[in-house]
Parts: structure tokens; sequence; C-alpha cells
């Protein structure tokens, strides 16, 4: 029996791929790169800010430079956080501008998917406990599902910070299951990307693809989704079926 339904945002709660897209190509204007379209950005997220802008600055050209360890000195081939040796040049500065514009544009044309109101209240009368988590940053992941649904609409949320390892690794959702008192085996873990599927999996809880996001139900399924979900009311009735 599922007792909790940890999702997404980016491409699962809601369509944010305008706010992500005018940060960043402002973040990049400022240092003389071109404007980036905005579906383009459909392959740019999902692992975090720090990637999003890697992908951005690599789609523009920018060359490459040995990544740095903390102290700045060179890290002589090691590979860092995201398994890169080398990385864009100018990395950093594009990354803080970035952060410092959606820090304050982070609802900039971010709407809630049709019927994704309609499916949260549908699973809170059922007494459903919800969360989200998301490597979008912490802040701005409250910003945006408080600003869209409301403060006490989810029981939990949370986004990348230095604290927990971010997707797709579980930490986030076994957080999440403790603060909630509920097993993986009784999670549904809903989310639009193959991170999100492979998070899933890593904590031990259902994968659910919903195919209205940022990616194929191709990738879904090749990164070990569960079931695949089309329409937002498909997960109620899939609750109600398996419960």
């Amino acid at each position: 029996m599922k007792k909790a339904v940890i999702f997404d945002l980016d491409g699962t709660l809601a369509d944010t791929l305008k706010s992500l897209a005018y940060c960043t190509n402002r973040a990049l204007a400022d240092f003389g790169y071109p404007p980036i379209g905005t579906e383009r950005f459909k392959r740019f997220v999902g692992n975090g800010a720090r990637m999003q802008i890697i992908r951005a600055l690599r789609f523009c050209g920018a060359a490459e430079e040995p990544v740095q360890n903390q102290t700045g000195a060179k890290a002589q081939g090691q590979p860092d956080e995201d398994g890169f040796v080398t990385v864009p040049k100018g990395l950093d500065a594009v990354l803080s501008r970035y952060l410092d514009y959606f820090s304050k544009n982070c609802l900039y044309g971010v709407t809630p998917y049709e019927g994704i109101p309609e499916l949260l209240a549908g699973l809170k009368s059922r007494g459903i406990r919800l969360a989200v988590l998301s490597n979008k940053p912490d802040a701005q992941t409250k910003e945006v599902v408080e600003g869209l649904f409301g403060p006490s609409c989810f029981d939990r949320i949370i986004g990348q910070s230095p604290y927990r390892k971010k997707k797709p690794a579980p930490d986030g959702v076994w957080e999440i299951g403790d603060f909630f008192g509920v097993r993986p085996e009784e999670i549904l873990y809903a989310g639009d990307s193959g991170v999100d599927m492979e998070t899933a999996k890593a904590a031990g809880t259902t994968a659910a693809g919903v195919c209205w996001g940022f990616r194929t139900k191709e990738e879904l399924l090749a990164h070990g989704a569960d079931i695949l979900i089309h329409k937002p009311e498909e997960m109620l009735k899939w609750l109600e079926e398996s419960n």
C-alpha cells in the first residue's frame, strides 16, 4: 500500500522551462555568449544547476579547462562531482551569475501542468503524504512549490543543497521516508526523466514516469520506470487499483 508520493518538480509538477532558459540566457549574455532556444533546455535540466550551466556552455562552444579542487589548485586529472576532468572555462562565474538571476526570477513564466492541482487535492483527500524532491536549489524549490500550490499543500519540500547528495542518489528519498515514517516500498516516486527513475530505483521505491514533461517515455523506460502515467488523473486510478 502506498502511503506517500514524492514528486520531482521541473517537468513533473510544473512547466519551468521558461524560467530556466531566461535566467541561463541572461547569465550567458553577460559573458558574451549567444542565447539558446528554450526547447533546448529540456535536455539541459535534471541534474542540478551546475550541470545545467555546463551543458549550456558546452552547447555554446566554450573552451574546456581542467577541474580545480577546493583550494583552487589543479586537480591533476581527478574527476569532479559530476565525473568530469575538464569543465567549460569560466564555469564558476557563469554559474554564480545564473544563481543570482534565478534567485530573483525562479517563478518567471512558471505554470502547473494541467490536472496537477486536482491530482494533489485527490491525493490529500485519500490521506497520502506529499513531498517534492528536486535538483533545483533548495530555496528556489520551496519558493516555486509554495508559490504555485500554497505553503501547506506539501508535507515536505527538498531541493539541492550541500547537505545531501543530489539525485540520482537516494538520500533525499530516504530522508523524506524517515520524516513520514514510511518504508521505501510504501512510496511512489514520480518524475519525468531518467535521473528520476534512477533515483526511485536506487531508493527502493516504485518509479512512476510521467509523460507530459521534458523527456520521452523511451528514456523513462530505459532508466527503469515501473509504470508510465500519461495524465495526472491516471495516478489516482493506479493508486486505487494497487492499494
